[in-house]
Parts: C-alpha cells; structure tokens; sequence
C-alpha cells in the first residue's frame, strides 16, 4: 500500500512541475502590466516651439514599439514612431526603458489656432490582445495660439524729465493677461481704468530713473494666456535734467552721537573703527531698508486713491533736492558716496507731517537709516515716503485723508537735524516730488489724460 501511494507521488510531482513551469510561462507570456508612460511639461497652449520629455517603462515583457503622434481635427502628424527587436531568452535583453526628447515646433508643422492632442501610444511584447501586446495611450490636449495680443497708446503727449514720471493711457485686446511699460529693462504694470476695463482700456505711471540713460528705449507691452508677447513703441519726449554735487562732512561728534541708536538693533563689530560702523550702516543697512522699501510695490493696490496736486510740508525749507549726488568727507578724505533719493524739508522741531495726498498706510514702523518710517499707497504703484519722524500717528492698513497728521518730524535714523525726508515712489522706483506738487504738471501730465477715457 505504500509503494504504491509512494508510486503515485512520484508520478505527480512531474506533472506538478510540469504545470507550475506552463503556468508560469502563460504568465509571462499573457501577463497584463501595460507599460508605464510620463510626458512632461503638459502645457495649456503651445505658441512657439516646444521640447518635450516622455519616459517609458516595461519591466516584464519589454517594449514592442512607441509612437507619437499630434491630432487637429481630421489630421494626424506623426512626431515619432519606433519599433524595438527582441532579444534573448523572453526578451531579458530587450528594451526595457525609453528617454526620448522630441520638440513640437506649431509653425514648423503648420498647426492651426485652436485645439490639438499630443497623443503618446506604448505597446509591449505581451502575448494579450491577440499577440499585439498591452497597450498604454496618453492624451494631453493644448491649443495652439501664435497670434501675440494687441496694444496701443490712446494718450498722445508724453514728455518725461529724467529723474522724473510718466503717464501713458493704452488699450489692449481681451486676450491680454498682462501689461504695462518698459524703461530699458524697467517693467512698470498696467492697471485697468474701472469705467473702461470691459474695452481694454488701462493706466500706467511709469518712471524714468534719475541715472537713465541719454536715450532710453520706452515702450508698450503685453502678454496673453499662451505666452505671446506683444512690444510697441509710443510718442515720448525725454528732457534731460542735471542734479547737484553736495559734499557732507563727517564729525567724530556725529558718529558718536547716532551709533547708540542703530547698536540697539544692528550688529555692529566692536572692534570696527566708529567710521567703519558708520560706513556699515551707510551702506549695508541702507542696502537692506532700500529692498523693504522696493517690495512694498507689491502692497499698492489697483485703484487710484490719490486726488489733486500733492501737498508740500507747510513752512519748510528744502535742505536737500532729489537725486543729490552725495560725497562723503571724514577729515578730509572722501570715504563714501550715495545719492539721495528724496527731498529733505526742515521747519520747527516736531512739526506735524501731513499726509501729501489721499492714501492708506503700508508701511509705519522704524526703518534702519530713515527711522520712524511712513509709507502710503496712493494705488496703481504710486507711493509716498516720509522718514526721521519722532513720532507715528497712524498704524498699518489705516485709510488717510489729504492733510491727514501721519506723525512728527525728527531726527531719528541717520539725519543730521530734525527733519522731514520725503519720496515718492512708482512700482518701487524713486521719482522728483517736485513734479506731483505742482498743479500745473498735474493738469498737463496726469488730469488731461485720464479725462480722454473718463
């Protein structure tokens, strides 16, 4: 009895093997896994050539053949189309990954606007669907758009003192997405005009920085959602403007009389000479209050705030002008030059500092050379600064009124007296006051262009 059970164990365990080696073959050879397929980017247009990436992957049974393809309507390109040999033993050397770059160029292939598929299609050598493998097929959709949108200036007069700002009414096509104007290399945005956006209608102040060259090259710009772009110049008069030479002494007494205040909250090395930690706070703090005073572009809003001339300081002397190429004397020796980027009014000591114009508050806070520090919004990147105060009056998003009291004068930072250091700003670039004080400069420059679309 057991011989012959053992018999019959025997027989089996062949036929067992013989089953497992035709099961597992079947399984490799049918197996089901289709290969594994990344394109990359994905973009939503295409508007100029393209490169692409598309990895696949095959583990198993390996890669049959790929093909790429674009489909506009009826019409299909293909991009690239590759067959891949088998190789050894259930195809163990054969291909089993694919890096491909390939690039899409929409004038090259004379696609038209509109929508397209990229189309990626990946077989394997799997004996499933009838010998002809798994298949994997991905579809990204995008749409062709090659025409750049349009722009036009609707202001016509454009005359700009370097050193000084500029306003350009323009209107562009629905499909812009972004716009404005370029200095050189100076982008200042648009801002739709809130009766006439429907039209395409925007304003831009811009600014023409006091260091500009002889011949700027000043134009309109815009994008649409594809990434066409669109230059186009306008009508501008540049008027060349020279600023002055001021030479400031430097005294053992000065120095000594600001660095208690900057060491409470600036490391200094007290090792550096007390003319080295002025130089430091001259330079490297005024570099670092310079960039939070830049970012605050970003706080100004779309709508314009700001209402008639701007006020000056009442009863205040100009100790220094805009743009003031500073040299700096310690002893006799030039150790420093900056340019100052304001006009500095001194009157009676902790004199009310009023609000220019219309605006809200973003920035009130001590701000490393200028001290207590008033920045307002006047919307559409107009800002104005007022520094050295004594005293803050108004607090961090507060709405302010022409005339409104913002603080006192002082002397606080690195002023040499009491005093009111005023700027005004476009999209972080510092421009001459004297220019938004006059009336006159308003009418001709600002208020007859905006009454064209009002």
């Amino acid at each position: 009895m057991k011989a012959k059970r053992f018999f019959y164990i025997a027989a089996l365990i062949p036929v067992l093997v013989i089953i497992g080696f035709f099961t597992w073959f079947f399984t490799i050879m049918f197996e089901g896994e289709a290969p594994s397929v990344v394109l990359q980017p994905t973009p939503e247009f295409l508007s100029r050539s393209q490169k692409f990436n598309v990895k696949i992957t095959d583990g198993n049974r390996g890669m049959r053949s790929v093909k790429i393809s674009i489909q506009q309507s009826t019409r299909e390109i293909t991009i690239l189309q590759d067959s891949f040999p088998f190789k050894g033993l259930l195809n163990v050397e054969g291909v089993h990954q694919i890096d491909k770059d390939f690039e899409l160029n929409p004038q090259a292939l004379k696609l038209s606007q509109g929508e397209v598929d990229l189309q990626v299609q990946a077989w394997d050598y799997s004996r499933r669907g009838g010998g002809d493998g798994n298949v994997t097929v991905i579809r990204h959709k995008m749409i062709i758009d090659t025409l750049p949108p349009s722009i036009r200036a609707v202001s016509r007069m454009h005359n700009i003192n370097v050193g000084g700002s500029g306003l350009v009414i323009y209107q562009t096509s629905s499909d812009s997405t972004e716009s404005g104007v370029f200095v050189d290399e100076i982008f200042f945005p648009g801002f739709p005009d809130r009766g006439n956006s429907q039209k395409g209608i925007y304003h831009c102040y811009f600014a023409l920085p006091y260091d500009t060259a002889s011949d700027p090259k000043i134009r309109l710009w815009a994008r649409d959602k594809a990434g066409n772009t669109t230059e186009t110049p306008f009508y501008y008069h540049v008027r060349k403007k020279t600023f002055r030479e001021d030479k400031i002494e430097i005294s053992d007494r000065f120095i000594e009389r600001i660095l208690p205040y900057f060491t409470a909250f600036y490391p200094l090395d007290p090792q550096q000479s007390n003319l080295d930690k002025f130089l430091k706070i001259n330079n490297g703090l005024r570099k670092e209050n310079h960039e939070v005073l830049y970012g605050l572009k970003e706080k100004t809003g779309h709508e314009r705030l700001w209402q008639g001339p701007w006020l000056r300081q009442k009863n205040a002397a100009s100790m220094a002008r805009f743009a003031d190429h500073r040299s700096y004397y310690y002893r006799g020796n030039k150790v420093d030059e900056k340019i100052h980027l304001g006009v500095d009014l001194a009157s009676l000591a902790n004199s009310p500092v009023e609000a220019t114009n219309h605006g809200r508050v973003i920035y009130a806070d001590r701000l490393g050379i200028y001290g207590f520090t008033v920045v307002l919004d006047h919307g559409q990147g107009l800002a104005s600064v007022y520094a050295h105060l004594s005293k803050i009056e108004v607090s961090l998003g507060q709405e302010v009124k022409k005339g409104g009291i913002l603080g006192l004068t002082g002397e606080t930072g690195l002023a040499g007296g009491d005093h009111l250091h005023f700027a005004i700003m476009i999209n972080g670039i510092y421009v001459n006051p004297i220019e938004w004080w006059d009336e006159h400069w308003i009418e001709d420059n600002v208020s007859r262009k905006l009454a064209l679309v009002e």
